[in-house]
């Protein structure tokens, strides 16, 4: 495990709220000059700490209404092969191997709307092996919606 300092924290802080800041402008929110802000940057970029820099786009802007969460229960022996396959599916945004419900795997798709959802699911989802059963709900409207970890829990 990395150890991060006050500076490292900062600058997370400040890459989670707005990624596309410049090294310069980071370095003056931070507190450093520009050469040790782009040396830290760097190093976090290669610790795997900073995984990547993304554009978030608004998903009704481009007309993609529809957020499902798909609850999919699974033949353990299937796993990986259910993994590789929701994997090539563009319209699953997130994948995760839960615990705590009958389903195994929560599945966050997007798409259009129902009819795209339809296709989906029934034209893809339940056709990977090993699928038994999809329970889906949809999203009616987002409460929160952020990407920023609660880096208060990191030690420095």
């Amino acid at each position: 495990m990395t150890t991060l300092d006050r500076y490292d924290l900062n600058i997370l802080r400040h890459l989670q709220d707005n990624g596309s800041l410049s090294n310069q402008e980071l370095a003056e929110r931070v507190g450093l000059t520009a050469a040790p802000c782009s040396r830290r940057v760097k190093q976090l970029e290669e610790e795997g700490v900073i995984r990547d820099r993304v554009v978030r786009i608004n998903d009704r802007a481009v007309n993609l209404n529809l957020t499902a969460l798909s609850m999919d229960k699974h033949i353990p022996e299937r796993f990986a092969e259910f993994e590789q396959a929701v994997a090539q599916l563009p319209e699953v945004m997130e994948c995760y191997l839960i615990t705590g419900h009958e389903a195994d795997y929560q599945l966050k798709v997007v798409v259009p709307d129902m009819d795209r959802y339809h296709d989906i699911l029934l034209g893809k989802i339940t056709k990977i092996k090993g699928v038994s059963g999809v329970k889906s709900a949809f999203v009616m409207r987002k409460v929160l919606d952020s990407t920023a970890l609660p880096l208060g829990y990191v030690k420095h």
